[in-house]
């Protein structure tokens, strides 16, 4: 800000940094086992869908009803069938895990995208891990029981919000590029599966483009 000391722009920086990380790094996002209400239930999945790429940073945070215990954490990635691996995007990940948790390895995560729709490759996964189906949204028609597969939206434009922990990746995404609305699916983890976060469109940090296939992400 004009007139401000640059002592104090730093703090409101990294105010901002960390108020963003802490929605993420807190499970607030898309952790399955997370409780949300109100409007910080669905600010949070709207951050969510748009972070994509580095939401499963959090996969060591606190663990809920959703998340498998340490020690089951061994698990079998299901791969979408014709799906192509992204070695680099998978790389982002881990790396994204690793600055938020310096202290501990990375967890297991793989990242793949397919010309599939999001319906399909959400009633795919809901199978394959034994679930009755794919609930319209997180409340599951208010239902007290949360879904372990629901569909979500959002818009990528919340990816803007990474630009200071991407820079300390040393990424430099065009975020401005960033735009336009999204659906996506949840489907939380089940023994020795990961859980798995669905979305199409995607926007591709390392090439800073909006990318018209569907993305699903696996980690604990």
């Amino acid at each position: 800000m004009e007139g401000q000391p640059e002592d104090d722009q730093k703090k409101d920086r990294e105010r901002g940094e960390k108020a963003a990380l802490n929605a993420i790094h807190e499970c607030i996002v898309i952790d399955s086992g997370a409780e949300f209400q109100g409007r910080n239930m669905s600010r949070a999945l709207r951050v969510a869908g748009a972070l994509v790429l580095v939401v499963v940073a959090v996969a060591g945070c606190k663990r809920g009803e959703g998340m498998l215990p340490a020690d089951e954490q061994a698990f079998t990635f299901v791969v979408y069938p014709g799906s192509q691996y992204l070695a680099q995007m998978t790389d982002l990940e881990k790396r994204a895990a690793s600055a938020m948790k310096p202290s501990e390895p990375p967890p297991p995560i793989a990242v793949y995208d397919t010309d599939a729709p999001v319906e399909t490759v959400a009633t795919y996964y809901a199978k394959s891990y034994g679930y009755s189906g794919v609930a319209a949204d997180a409340t599951n028609n208010l239902s007290a029981a949360k879904p372990s597969a629901y569909y979500r939206t959002g818009d990528l434009s919340e990816a803007k919000q990474l630009a200071s922990l991407l820079e300390k990746l040393g990424v430099k995404a065009d975020l401005s590029k960033a735009e336009g609305p999204y659906r996506g699916a949840e489907i939380a983890a089940a023994p020795n599966r990961p859980r798995v976060t669905i979305q199409r469109p995607y926007f591709d940090f390392l090439k800073s483009q909006v990318v018209d296939r569907t993305i699903i992400v696996m980690a604990p």
